[in-house]
C-alpha cells in the first residue's frame, strides 16, 4: 500500500506540473499531459527504470481507464439538443463526412502506403477520424464562438463525428456473439430509463452531502463499462451515449456536472493522458518520422478535402469555411483512446501506436494554430445571438431538488 501511495503521488506531481505548463502556454491540458508523459517515459526508458514508473501497474491502469470513461461521459453531456434540432442537417452531414472521409482515407494510406495489415489499418482509420471536442470546445470558449450559431454548429458536428468514431471502434473490433445482444439490450433499457431515474433521484436527494446522485451516476457508468468489456466492446461507448441522453439534465443541474468534472479532470484524466504518453516510443517515432508525416497529412488532407465542399453548402464566407474545416481536423481524446485500445488488444504494435498518437497530437495543435492565425471569422463575434435561451435560465427550473451554489 505504501508503494501505491508513493506511485500515485509521482503521477499527480506530473499532473500538477502539466496543469501549470498548460496554464501559461494557454493550450489544452490534455495535450500537455500526453507530451509530459512522452518525455518522462523516454527519460525512464533511457535510464533503465521504466518499470519503476509503474505504467503497467493494474491500479494505475484502472484509474486511467476510469478517467477515459468519465471524460467520455462528460463530452456527451456537453451536447445541446436544441442545437441538433435547429441545425440537424448541417451537423449530421458535416459530422458524418467528417468521420467517413478520414476513416476511409487514413485506412487506405496505412494499408497501401505504409503496408500495415488490415486490422491495424482499420484501427488507424478510426483513431485518425476523430475531432477533438476538448480542443474545439476550449477554442469556442476562448474566442466567444460558443455563444454563436456558427460555434454551436461546429460543436454539434464534432459530436456526430465522434459518435461515428466510438461506434466504429465497437462494431469493427467487438466480436458479435450472444454477449453483444445482451449488452445492447441492457444498454438500451438503461439509457431509456436514465433520464427518468435521474430526475427522481434529483427531486429526493439533490443537495445532500452524501452525493447520492454522483454515486448513482458512477454506478451506472461503471456497470455499463463492465458489461461492454464483458461483451468484447469498448467501455467508452455506453458512457458517451449516457452523456448524450443526460445532456439536457446536465444543463439544468450544472453544479452537479461541474463537481463531476472536477473529480474527472482533477484526478482521473491526468492519469489517463500521462500514461498514454509514457507508452509512446520516442525512438520509434524519430526513426519513423516520415511515416508519422504521412499519417498526419493523410488525416488533415482527407478531413479538409472531404469537408470543405460540404461546409460550403452551409457557410458562404471563405474564412468561415476554412475555420470550420480546420477545427474539424483536430483530434485528441478519442483518437488517443482508440490508439491505446489498439495497443492494449495487440491490434497495433508499440511503434504503430507511437506514430498514431504523434499524428493525433499534431492534429490537435497545427490545424488549430492555422485556423486562429489565418482564418478567424472575427466578423461573427460582433453580435453573438444564441440558438436558445436555455443556458440563460436560472438554475433550479421548478425550484425543487436542484443544486445550489455554495
Amino acid at each position: 500500500m505504501e508503494h501505491l501511495f508513493y506511485l500515485i503521488s509521482i503521477w499527480l506531481a506530473l499532473a500538477l506540473a502539466s496543469a501549470v505548463v498548460a496554464y501559461y502556454l494557454r493550450v489544452s491540458i490534455a495535450l500537455v499531459e500526453i507530451c509530459v508523459g512522452m518525455i518522462v517515459g523516454a527519460i525512464a526508458t533511457a535510464g533503465g527504470w521504466f518499470e519503476v514508473l509503474g505504467t503497467k501497474n493494474e491500479t494505475l491502469r484502472f484509474l486511467a481507464s476510469s478517467g477515459a470513461v468519465l471524460l467520455t461521459f462528460l463530452a456527451g453531456a456537453e451536447l445541446e439538443h436544441e442545437t441538433l434540432k435547429k441545425k440537424v442537417t448541417e451537423v449530421s452531414v458535416v459530422g458524418i463526412i467528417g468521420f467517413l472521409a478520414p476513416f476511409i482515407g487514413c485506412a487506405l494510406v496505412a494499408r497501401f502506403i505504409l503496408g500495415w495489415d488490415t486490422q491495424a489499418s482499420l484501427l488507424a482509420g478510426i483513431a485518425l477520424s476523430t475531432t477533438s471536442m476538448a480542443v474545439v470546445y476550449a477554442v469556442m470558449l476562448e474566442t466567444g464562438f460558443n455563444t454563436t450559431e456558427f460555434g454551436k454548429g461546429i460543436l454539434g458536428s464534432c459530436f456526430i463525428n465522434d459518435i461515428g468514431t466510438v461506434v466504429a471502434l465497437s462494431l469493427i473490433f467487438a466480436p458479435f456473439t450472444y454477449k453483444t445482444f445482451v449488452f445492447l439490450g441492457i444498454t438500451i433499457l438503461v439509457l431509456f430509463l436514465l433520464p427518468v431515474t435521474s430526475r427522481f433521484i434529483t427531486r429526493h436527494y439533490a443537495g445532500k452531502t452524501a452525493a447520492i446522485r454522483t454515486k448513482w451516476m458512477l454506478f451506472i457508468l461503471f456497470a455499463l463499462s463492465a458489461l461492454a468489456l464483458w461483451s468484447g466492446s469498448e467501455a467508452v461507448l455506453p458512457a458517451y451515449l449516457a452523456g448524450i441522453v443526460l445532456a439536457e439534465f446536465a444543463r439544468v443541474n450544472h453544479t452537479w456536472l461541474r463537481r463531476l468534472r472536477t473529480l474527472t479532470v482533477g484526478f482521473l484524466t491526468p492519469l489517463y493522458f500521462l500514461r498514454a504518453g509514457t507508452l509512446v516510443s520516442l525512438p520509434a517515432l524519430l526513426g519513423g518520422f516520415l511515416l508519422f508525416l504521412v499519417l498526419f497529412l493523410g488525416k488533415v488532407a482527407s478531413k479538409i478535402f472531404g469537408l470543405y465542399p460540404v461546409i460550403a453548402r452551409f457557410r458562404t464566407d471563405r474564412k468561415e469555411r476554412w475555420y470550420y474545416s480546420l477545427l474539424m481536423s483536430t483530434g485528441l481524446t478519442f483518437g488517443t483512446i482508440a490508439a491505446l485500445y489498439g495497443l492494449t488488444n495487440n491490434i497495433v504494435t508499440q511503434s504503430q501506436y507511437s506514430l498514431l498518437v504523434a499524428a493525433v497530437i499534431a492534429s490537435a495543435v497545427i490545424p488549430t494554430l492555422i485556423a486562429n492565425a489565418a482564418f478567424l471569422p472575427a466578423h461573427l463575434l460582433a453580435a453573438r445571438p444564441s440558438l436558445s435561451t436555455t443556458s440563460a435560465r436560472a438554475p433550479g427550473g421548478d425550484g425543487k431538488g436542484l443544486d445550489e451554489e455554495g
